[in-house]
């Protein structure tokens, strides 16, 4: 059903763009973006039903990127899809590039919601999707989250309504890599029993590898079947994933690599 190769194949491309695009810019979130490249790779290139040549489709999939700060992996996912040339991943956070340091609806072909003020996407993603039931369509809403971003109470309030009004087709992802901008997760503020606490909510919740593509494929064709309740899958995740000394590194949240640096995480990637 699934081109397991393709989509592995595209989340290490991404991770590579990721490093390119923010040590060009010497700006830029890389731990929390290549944690993420392969399930944003598994949506785009496996799952979704979206497509660039009509990126306003009334019946396409939408994807919250609620962790906005990791839109570099958004953004190289969205080039090699067709989106928007591949050049335009040199202008990251230039002034007046389509690619903002955040994602914005307003100005990137693909981008459904604008997203930056953590805590809020999963809201968003409730009310797309309360609405296209209302308008009885059937498209999915894929929202990820951030492990560091679930602290703010505003996702717990929309985990409540998407139980409440039984929305289905609302799957979350918490890219749990245990790191935010101020250090670990459990020293800044605790939020273990994750799943329990989604499930306390109402919510069917999964567990995987947030690296293996095979498992994050299974896990949303299950989240598909789950009726009458939203899904969350918890993604297995390590910060800086692929990049050796980026891995497992608070200090890489929200830092640029240098030149050298760049060349090296790419050679590691390309091996």
């Amino acid at each position: 059903m699934y081109d397991v190769k393709l989509i592995e194949k595209q989340a290490k491309e991404i991770r590579r763009l990721i490093v390119k695009m923010i040590g060009r810019a010497q700006s830029g979130h890389p731990g929390g973006s290549l944690s993420c490249a392969d399930l944003v790779s598994a949506l785009y290139f496996g799952v979704m039903n979206v497509d660039p040549k009509d990126p306003a489709k009334p019946d396409r999939d939408r994807f919250v990127m609620s962790k906005g700060h990791a839109c570099p992996a958004l953004y190289a996912a969205l080039a090699l899809k067709g989106y928007f040339p591949m050049e335009e991943l040199d202008t990251l956070r230039d002034l007046g590039s389509i690619l903002q340091g955040h994602p914005s609806a307003l100005k990137t072909p693909g981008v459904d919601v604008s997203t930056g003020s953590l805590g809020q996407g999963l809201s968003v993603a409730n009310g797309i999707a309360l609405g296209a039931k209302l308008d009885g369509d059937d498209y999915y809403v894929y929202c990820l989250m951030g492990d560091g971003e679930i602290e703010e109470g505003q996702i717990w309030e929309a985990a409540m309504s998407a139980a409440h009004y039984k929305l289905d087709h609302v799957i979350g992802f918490v890219d749990y890599n245990h790191l935010q901008i101020d250090g670990a997760i459990e020293d800044v503020i605790g939020n273990g029993k994750i799943r329990e606490k989604f499930e306390a909510f109402g919510w069917n919740v999964i567990t995987v590898d947030g690296h293996d593509v095979s498992q994050i494929l299974a896990a949303i064709e299950i989240a598909k079947r789950s009726k009458g309740l939203p899904s969350l899958i918890i993604l297995n995740t390590i910060k800086g994933k692929g990049v050796s000394f980026m891995e497992n590194q608070a200090g890489w949240h929200g830092k640029a690599p240098s030149a050298e640096q760049v060349e090296q995480a790419l050679k590691e990637l390309e091996d």
